[in-house]
C-alpha cells in the first residue's frame, strides 16, 4: 500500500497560539494546499488567523504566510 503525503496548514493566532478552529483540510498535494490558502486567506484572517504554516506529514515547509499583510500593499504599483 502506497502512502500519500499529507499537506495541511498550521493556523496560528497573533499571540502565537496554534488554533484548533478553523481547521485546515488535509491535502494530497502541495499545489492543492496552496490553492486552498489562496482562496481562503481573507476568511481565515477574519476568523483570527495571523499566520499559516504549511506542514508536510508534520514537518514545516517554508515560508510561513502572514495573513495580516494585504497582497495589494506588498505588490507595489497597481497594474495598468
Amino acid at each position: 500500500m502506497v502512502m500519500q503525503p499529507h499537506w495541511a496548514w498550521e493556523l496560528v493566532a497573533a499571540d502565537g497560539t496554534v488554533l484548533d478552529r478553523p481547521v485546515s483540510p488535509v491535502f494530497t498535494t502541495r499545489y492543492d494546499a496552496e490553492e486552498w490558502l489562496g482562496a481562503q486567506w481573507r476568511a481565515l484572517r477574519d476568523q483570527g488567523v495571523r499566520t499559516a504554516a504549511l506542514r508536510n506529514d508534520g514537518a514545516p515547509v517554508a515560508p510561513v504566510h502572514d495573513l495580516a499583510v494585504v497582497p495589494e500593499q506588498v505588490s507595489g504599483a497597481p497594474r495598468a
